[in-house]
């Protein structure tokens, strides 16, 4: 299953913590704070424990969210590469 993973995180090292995870898991990063792959559901829920212990009792938001690929196909988007 394809899943889109978004958070918001103050801390710098829980931040950086919770995107090292992401990656451990093979998401990949299309945004600083944004990450999109495919997990099994059990995969999703372990990763969510994970990042839950990672975050302890620092403030944040992480919000994992199934997407069809085929509605992932029929995103919309601009890149602009001023360099």
């Amino acid at each position: 299953m394809y899943c889109l993973l978004i958070y918001d995180i103050t801390d710098d090292p829980a931040r950086g913590k919770v995107a090292d995870a992401c990656m451990d898991y093979g998401l990949d990063r299309i945004q600083y704070s944004a990450f999109y792959g495919q997990l099994s559901r059990n995969h999703q829920e372990e990763l969510m424990l994970k990042i839950g212990k990672l975050l302890r009792k620092k403030s944040g938001r992480v919000q994992l969210i199934p997407v069809a690929q085929n509605e992932w196909e029929r995103k919309l988007e601009v890149i602009v590469d001023a360099g």
